[in-house]
């Protein structure tokens, strides 16, 4: 017997397996597709041709979406003196030095992005343990790690979001709602399979983006032509 719902198996039977769809023609069954009672997250995978086990083969980044992730995104600021209200000027859920330390060191992890100011990453260091397992550590390399707090907080609350290749090379993004149009989900696509053209590693080899697919939370994987994808990407 599967273990899949009567829903999930109705979608799957407009998706032809073996096809690989445009790209506009992808986010059209996608929105077919997705038939949940609610707004189901849209996620990009991709299978990169890399090997993150080498350090110069590692690609991550952070890019902006066009029109967001449709999330509303809590960020904690590890911060003292001015930046403490700069941080709350731009929207900061939660702000704050050695206290906010400390809540997070007893179990408290209520946020989506941690961001920090260079000059507490002394005491944020602590809390290697307990954020970097769950990928909420604050890092020069995604911007987290900064003085321009108000920058930082105005493009997380924008929809900027993380890419980073797993063990197996593959990247997953959150690319928005299945409530967005097609239009909107396929430039939010677009804005991240250019990011990742873009940090393509000079050492990897051969075909970079070996697979492509998107889906809904609760909906059965579309397959993108990953050739047309890479086109278009960098058309954009």
């Amino acid at each position: 017997m599967s273990g899949k719902g009567k829903r999930y198996l109705e979608a799957k039977k407009k998706i032809d397996r073996g096809n690989l769809y445009e790209p506009r023609e992808a986010f059209e069954l996608l929105k077919e597709t997705a038939t949940a009672s609610f707004d189901e997250t849209v996620e990009l995978s991709v299978k990169l041709g890399v090997n993150p086990k080498h350090a110069d083969q590692q690609v991550r980044g952070t890019v902006v979406l066009p029109h967001g992730t449709g999330k509303e995104v809590k960020v904690a600021v590890f911060a003292k003196g001015d930046k403490i209200r700069e941080a709350e000027e731009a929207g900061a859920d939660f702000v704050g030095a050695e206290e906010l330390v400390e809540k997070v060191q007893g179990g408290w992890v209520d946020f989506d992005v941690a961001v920090a100011t260079p000059d507490v990453m002394g005491i944020v260091g602590k809390l290697g343990r307990i954020l970097g397992p769950r990928g909420l550590m604050p890092n020069p390399k995604t911007g987290t790690v900064t003085f321009d707090v108000g920058r930082a907080i105005s493009e997380i609350k924008a929809g900027k979001v993380e890419y980073r290749t797993d063990k197996a090379g593959n990247i997953h993004v959150h690319l928005g709602k299945s409530s967005f149009s097609p239009e909107k989900l396929l430039e939010n696509f677009f804005a991240v399979i250019e990011a990742l053209i873009k940090a393509r590693p000079a050492a990897a080899k051969g075909q970079y983006l070996r697979s492509v697919t998107i889906s809904t939370t609760m909906g059965p994987g579309i397959k993108v032509n990953p050739q047309k994808a890479a086109a278009l990407g960098k058309a954009v």
